[in-house]
């Protein structure tokens, strides 16, 4: 028998998804069009999200090389647009979301520092960057959020995918 004590631990260790699930993210988040107005529309959205959540993220769209939308919210640092960086170049080497690379590794018992034999100054296998993908086209860029723990990164930015292609 289990007894509930009605406290909540501080820290509770983050699970990761099943590789299915983070897979199937990447299946039915795909764009028919990505549009200059559509980063700006996404990247707002992300904003608004993150504003409520008072969350301290900066927010990177990218699309063919070229980025389209930033912002930095207040406590976000210099710091996080290095982050954005190093996970924006795993979802361009990968054609996958930075959250499902590391993941990818973990389920083979290692890791992507470990495992990669890439530079860890210049890409992070990190939650937060997910792929922009075009419907008959593929991979056209990607949109990043860096500030919170690896998975609430990943999850801000599907959140923000799946309303806005919903619209």
């Amino acid at each position: 028998m289990t007894h509930n004590t009605g406290i909540t631990p501080k820290f509770q260790p983050e699970l990761t998804p099943p590789l299915e699930e983070l897979e199937a993210q990447e299946r039915h988040l795909v764009f028919s069009r990505f549009t200059f107005e559509d980063a700006w529309a996404l990247g707002s959205l992300l904003v608004d999200l993150a504003r409520e959540r008072q969350a301290p993220v900066a927010i990177d769209i990218h699309r063919g090389g070229q980025q389209l939308f930033h912002a930095a919210l207040p406590g976000s640092t210099p710091d996080n647009d290095a982050w954005i960086a190093r996970k924006r170049r795993v979802v361009e080497r990968y054609g996958s979301a930075s959250y499902l690379v590391g993941a990818r590794f973990r389920a083979k018992g290692t890791t992507f520092e470990d495992s990669s034999r890439l530079d860890p100054d210049e890409y992070a296998a990190h939650g937060g960057s997910f792929p922009i993908t075009v419907d008959g086209v593929g991979v056209v860029g990607s949109v990043t959020v860096s500030g919170l723990p690896q998975l609430e990164d990943h999850r801000m930015v599907v959140e923000a995918l799946e309303e806005y292609l919903k619209r």
